[in-house]
């Protein structure tokens, strides 16, 4: 091993991940660690990809558009279609988490609404206690 490859305890320390999240991703044929018998060895080329994995799950992109984007990286013009098809799936998955959110608060006002109705009535029905009387 050398100081370009890392070991899939390394791998894990550095990114925190588990080794079965990198070995899925070898399976999906996201990373091409090189195999040493058992043991796999990641590349720096597998760490650049592994980070834009990471990100892409973070903000919601299926893995099959990361595959998409990672294959885009080796067209000879200076990753440009990659960035335009990059930018284009961020857009729309930005304007998938704002409906996402839009949602989310209207739900969460009719909730707080329904919550404060729930307290009228259970206030209006209690019994007046007898140290009052």
């Amino acid at each position: 091993m050398n100081e370009d490859t890392k070991t899939i305890r390394q791998m894990c320390d550095a990114y925190d991940v588990t080794p079965r999240t990198l070995r899925f991703y070898e399976s999906k044929e996201l990373l091409f660690p090189i195999r040493d018998g058992q043991k796999r060895l990641f590349t720096k080329r597998d760490r650049a990809r592994l980070k834009l994995i990471l990100r892409g799950k973070r903000f919601g992109f299926s893995l099959e558009e990361i595959r998409q984007l990672l294959d885009l990286y080796h067209k000879d013009d200076q990753q440009l279609v990659q960035l335009r098809r990059t930018y284009a799936i961020a857009r729309e998955r930005l304007a998938d988490m704002q409906r996402q959110r839009d949602e989310l608060t209207e739900a969460i006002d009719d909730l707080k609404a329904q919550l404060k109705w729930g307290e009228k009535v259970m206030n209006s029905m209690e019994v007046p206690s007898k140290a009052a009387e």
